[in-house]
């Protein structure tokens, strides 16, 4: 890499941590170049990215801002998981890390804040950004739903004694 393509890949970096509301970071040390793919292809299908990363890019990406905590992480052979979303990336690289022992978690960040593998883990156990609307939306509904029973209720009942007194007459 020349100097011109170091400082975009700096100022790349800088938009990717700028961006994210997760940033999980990990080793890929033994993981093939289709193992790359599949954790990459589930990552974009879940509306995150995966970038390979130069530790002293990172470094320097960091340098300065309150995400320079992380710097300690950026050793080795590292990867970095991102999203908007903050539960995304870390759900599917904690998932990726228990298939593959070749991929491991060691740490990301939230926000400005450090977390470690076991703060990823956490991270990633939480519903999704969707799942929680779903079950907002179902306890919203839900009174709604027993009001209309409770309703229908003595409707039903007198509908109910009424066919048993015709029947009863029929018969």
């Amino acid at each position: 890499m020349d100097r011109a393509q170091k400082a975009e890949a700096v100022e790349s970096l800088k938009g990717v941590f700028a961006g994210a509301g997760v940033v999980v970071v990990g080793h890929y040390s033994g993981l093939t170049v289709a193992d790359m793919t599949v954790l990459r292809t589930r990552l974009r299908a879940a509306g995150a990215g995966l970038k390979v990363v130069k530790n002293r890019l990172v470094q320097r990406a960091i340098d300065g801002t309150p995400k320079s905590a992380a710097a300690s992480l950026f050793t080795g052979p590292t990867a970095i998981a991102y999203s908007t979303d903050p539960i995304a990336a870390a759900k599917v690289a904690v998932a990726y890390s228990k298939e593959k022992e070749q991929f491991v978690v060691l740490g990301g960040l939230f926000g400005d804040q450090l977390l470690n593998k076991e703060g990823v883990q956490a991270l990633a156990t939480l519903p999704s950004l969707d799942e929680l609307r779903g079950k907002i939306i179902g306890l919203v509904q839900a009174p709604a739903t027993k009001i209309a029973g409770v309703l229908a209720a003595p409707g039903g009942q007198l509908a109910r004694v009424l066919n048993a007194y015709a029947t009863k007459d029929a018969a």
